[in-house]
């Protein structure tokens, strides 16, 4: 795998050494240019816990993923660039106000100066590493902050539109990928999972946030949301023009 043309991928550079300012920008970047989606999920394409054909599927024919995808490989880039980063597991609070399935979400934490959660696999969420020390942090889609639940557990919530929820708590435990090997079998097969039943693509923006969810395209700016519903050909072309896939 080539690290220099999958930071090409989403049109960013290697930098001379590790550094929180290197590391929001690569987020920030990777964010806006490799969209979260399930479309393999849907079409009963298997997806594998890889990293070779993650890479073919992501760098090579420019698509997305979910989160053991994006997560993973971005974790392996990381590495190549010499940060001391560790994949760990989260388990998401749904907003029907329940608990997904447990520690079936892949995200990152990397050690600067101190610790802090990455996270370029988990959709509407924010463009930045957040620290694990309480300090919140705010960009285009709310304000975020950690907080310790326990030894080893942590929780990230967002504050947006005066509504406080949490997103997901994860453990600081270091997990390889193919400890989610469980959770990637069940968020492409079951019911209850939810990535089986509709399309959804989405990509932040400097300004927001671009979703195709089924045939509905609902755009985010500076706070301002619109919604279209779309025809197939106009969901195909917005796909292609905004996403850059084909299917």
């Amino acid at each position: 795998m080539d690290s220099e043309r999958y930071l090409n991928r989403f049109q960013a550079s290697s930098a001379n050494k590790p550094s929180l300012q290197q590391l929001s920008e690569l987020q920030r970047l990777h964010m806006t240019e490799v969209p979260f989606e399930n479309l393999d999920v849907i079409r009963r394409v298997p997806i594998y816990l890889n990293l070779q054909s993650i890479y073919e599927k992501i760098v090579l024919r420019n698509r997305g993923g979910y989160c053991y995808e994006l997560n993973g490989l971005f974790h392996w880039l990381l590495k190549q660039l010499g940060y001391d980063a560790s994949l760990i597991a989260a388990t998401v609070f749904r907003p029907n106000g329940k608990w997904a399935k447990p520690d079936t979400h892949a995200a990152i934490l990397v050690r600067l100066d101190e610790p802090y959660l990455v996270d370029v696999g988990f959709g509407d969420s924010t463009i930045l590493p957040i620290p694990l020390n309480g300090i919140s942090q705010t960009d285009v889609s709310g304000t975020y902050a950690v907080q310790q639940a326990g030894n080893d557990t942590f929780e990230l919530a967002r504050s947006r539109n005066g509504e406080s929820r949490p997103l997901y708590r994860f453990s600081t435990i270091e997990k390889q990928l193919v400890d989610f090997h469980e959770g990637c079998v069940f968020n492409q097969v079951s019911p209850e999972s939810t990535f089986t039943h509709v399309d959804i693509v989405t990509k932040a923006t400097l300004a927001g946030r671009m979703t195709i969810k089924d045939r509905e395209l609902t755009i985010s700016e500076n706070g301002l949301i619109s919604s279209k519903s779309l025809t197939e050909s106009e969901k195909e072309a917005i796909l292609l023009d905004s996403f850059g896939i084909k299917i």
